[in-house]
């Protein structure tokens, strides 16, 4: 007897289904992404893989949180439609994810939540091959299914092979059709093959997903580590006060009033060498109180550790926001980066976690309460990173807080690309001098160009862009300034390059060559929306 006989016939037109939609949608994976330019594609793959999810597991649908993680992947998917990122990409495999485990487990806390996510990436992808040897023993026993498989298609195939054969033998017409079809190479098979691998690992585990089981009890851990005794707790956290009250009080004295610093420091020295090493400090302190001050202790319990305990939390985020000053003071002597602002996120979360630990203690919360806390504020502060383009707010403020021209760093605006051309456009009519003001003419247009290219090809176009370039359009309508040519080239952050010691001149000087070069395309794009004219 053949073992699908016990299958119910709903169940095999379901498993159905989801090979052809996935078939499907590896399908359109090898539409958008062979030759995938970074546009917005991935976010209307993300979408059709989110409906035909939600069409496929109704049950997500009926699970206690499902609506919400639907509506989270879907708001992902749109961000990914506005502006591709890697960041955005994450939150949204993220979030589909969560909804593919929903029907199967309960959300308890974030960590476990995550474990069981990470548990659903490592495992996933071998849920595809054993679905393959599943099928493939469908209609027999153990190895012999797969022996019967090839038995029955064998003659079909080779009977075809052989008559269709003496066809074209014998038709010039089917012949030559059969002539003219070329196999692809090897070469142009391999990178298909893997984006449907990659594919199909990503999609097939949330069509038929497992439990995803995790070992061990976080609780029952922390249960067995030792409560430091109430003395050594008394000692240990009057000893933290007295050391941290020496930096703060450096820092209340440098960096909040203005003191004069030793000779041979600068603001920006003592700014920068402790900005990010601080914000260590305080992650310690905050593992410390963690680990060692466990609501219900003893030490947890008695009055004066809690006092000591408050005034150390308190310098902990003293000594935070003395970092985020540090910061600001670096940012306005040298200039904003998408990694300071990440560091400035990252410090705001760092203060958030210090007062949900001390609140924690006093309100005598667990620790799933602590880590969802946290993960809460850090998944809005990572989906606010996902929405806004960083690297046009560092350029756009970089440009507006211009003091001293020749500090401003272009070669950091040339490598931001398309975000920064708006800001470009914008210094163009800076009070500048006129080697400052080629630059910013030559870096826009260049900026422009790429731009233009880029939304040209639908597998590179974004929304974002899509108005960004509109924008500069119809700031540089009635701009008709080119930059100077430069017969050795710029370097990048478009100043032009001397000539070389060696340099002989030709017939036909580089002066007078293009400034650049014609798109990959074939039609040369114009440099400013003047120039159409």
């Amino acid at each position: 007897m053949s073992r699908n006989v016990g299958i119910p016939r709903k169940a095999r037109a379901s498993f159905l289904g989801k090979l052809v939609i996935g078939a499907a949608l590896l399908a359109l994976s090898d539409l958008f992404f062979i030759g995938y330019g970074g546009g917005s594609v991935i976010g209307v793959f993300a979408m059709v893989w989110l409906v035909a999810l939600v069409m496929l597991r109704p049950a997500i649908r009926k699970a206690r949180g499902g609506r919400l993680a639907i509506s989270l992947a879907a708001g992902f998917g749109l961000i990914l439609i506005v502006d591709p990122s890697f960041l955005g990409t994450i939150l949204f495999l993220a979030a589909i994810g969560s909804a593919t485990l929903l029907p199967r487990h309960i959300f308890d806390d974030a960590g476990r939540w995550l474990a069981r996510l990470a548990a659903l990436a490592v495992k996933g992808p071998l849920r595809a091959p054993l679905e393959l040897y599943r099928i493939a023993n469908l209609s027999g026993q153990g190895r012999t299914s797969a022996k019967n498989v090839v038995a029955h298609i064998a003659l079909p195939l080779f009977g075809g092979s052989i008559f269709l054969a003496l066809f074209a033998s014998a038709n010039p017409v089917l012949g030559g059709a059969l002539g003219a079809i070329r196999l692809p190479g090897f070469g142009t098979l391999v990178p298909h093959a893997i984006l449907w691998v990659f594919t199909l690992s990503l999609v097939w585990p949330t069509f038929r997903p497992r439990a995803m089981r995790l070992s061990g009890d976080r609780q029952a851990i922390l249960a067995h580590l030792p409560d430091p005794p109430v003395v050594t707790m008394l000692l240990t956290l009057a000893t933290f006060n007295v050391v941290f009250a020496v930096e703060n009080v450096l820092d209340i004295a440098f960096l909040w009033n203005g003191a004069a610093l030793p000779e041979g420091v600068t603001l920006a020295d003592y700014a920068h060498r402790g900005a990010y090493t601080l914000i260590a400090t305080a992650l310690l302190a905050g593992l410390f109180v963690l680990v060692a001050l466990r609501p219900g202790s003893a030490a947890a319990r008695h009055p004066l550790v809690r006092r000591l305990l408050l005034v150390w939390v308190g310098q902990n985020i003293m000594l935070v926001a003395s970092s985020v000053l540090r910061l600001f003071d670096y940012i306005d002597a040298y200039s904003l980066t998408v990694l300071r602002i990440s560091a400035l996120a990252w410090m705001a979360l760092v203060g958030i976690g210090l007062m949900l630990v001390f609140w924690r203690l006093l309100a005598e919360r667990s620790a799933a309460w602590l880590i969802n806390a946290n993960s809460l504020a850090a998944a809005i502060v990572l989906t606010a990173a996902s929405i806004v383009d960083l690297g046009a707010v560092a350029a756009a403020w970089n440009v507006s807080h211009l003091r001293d021209p020749a500090r401003l760093d272009l070669c950091y605006l040339d490598r931001q690309g398309s975000s920064a051309l708006i800001p470009l456009i914008k210094l163009r009519d800076a009070p500048l001098d006129q080697e400052m003001r080629d630059r910013a003419v030559y870096l826009s247009a260049v900026a422009y160009r790429e731009l233009k290219v880029s939304q040209a090809d639908w597998q590179s176009w974004t929304a974002r862009n899509a108005r960004r370039l509109a924008q500069a359009e119809r700031m540089l309508v009635a701009d008709e300034r080119k930059p100077k040519r430069a017969p050795h080239g710029r370097d990048c952050g478009g100043r032009i390059l001397a000539p070389p010691a060696s340099a002989v001149p030709t017939e036909a000087p580089l002066a007078d060559a293009p400034i650049f070069a014609e798109p990959a395309q074939g039609a040369s794009v114009p440099l400013t929306p003047g120039e159409i004219r």
